[in-house]
């Protein structure tokens, strides 16, 4: 048998259990406070662990079978919910921590190029990208503090003001769960481009003017 993590459980710091606990059910998850201050939180075979202590700012991806219910639920608790594209959303859960989830369904199928855990959605417009010319050759988005990146840029990330960045998987990454307007701009046959092309009047079919 090989050896290696056999299980993982996040682990998140709130400042009020009940209040994260009441929040995670919506997504149903289930459990109670624990004598020590941390509950620990069950939907199905998952666990989540939540700590009383001071909120560090977390992210956490799911994969729930209904998006649509999710959301309602979400909405009606007072929860606002953010759609973006290829089917995914964004909340923020009492303590500012950024949910991200999206179908189950799209949960990526297992396979080496797979192996790092990346959201399929930003896989596939990576390999988009590869595709085409125009991208820089570094990424633009740099670390945290402003250092440049040497990684190669590859992805595009536009918001709708029309601003756009490229930046390498890692920091896209970082980008996508901390800048809430921020999404992946694909050049595919989906586009605007292609849109507006095929509302373009062909020149033969083009009406003369009296």
């Amino acid at each position: 048998m090989r050896s290696g993590v056999q299980a993982q459980v996040p682990v998140l710091n709130v400042g009020d259990v009940d209040a994260a606990g009441r929040f995670y059910a919506l997504f149903g998850y289930t459990g109670q406070r624990g004598e020590d201050g941390r509950s620990r939180l069950r939907c199905g075979d998952l666990t989540l662990l939540i700590f009383e202590a001071s909120p560090v700012p977390a992210a956490l991806y799911l994969y729930v079978d209904d998006v649509a219910a999710t959301a309602e639920r979400l909405v009606a608790a007072g929860h606002p919910v953010d759609h973006l594209p290829g089917g995914e959303c964004r909340t923020v859960d009492p303590d500012g921590n950024t949910i991200l989830f999206t179908r189950s369904s799209s949960l990526p199928v297992p396979a080496p190029q797979a192996a790092d855990g990346r959201p399929s959605q930003v896989r596939r417009a990576a390999q988009v990208a590869a595709r085409r010319d125009g991208a820089p050759g570094y990424c633009q988005i740099g670390g945290p503090r402003g250092e440049p990146c040497a990684e190669p840029a590859e992805v595009k990330l536009a918001d709708s003001w029309g601003d756009t960045v490229w930046g390498c998987l890692t920091h896209a990454d970082e980008a996508l769960v901390n800048a809430r307007g921020a999404f992946l701009a694909t050049e595919d046959s989906t586009g605007i481009a292609a849109y507006l092309a095929a509302r373009q009047t062909r020149p033969e079919t083009a009406a003369v003017p009296a």
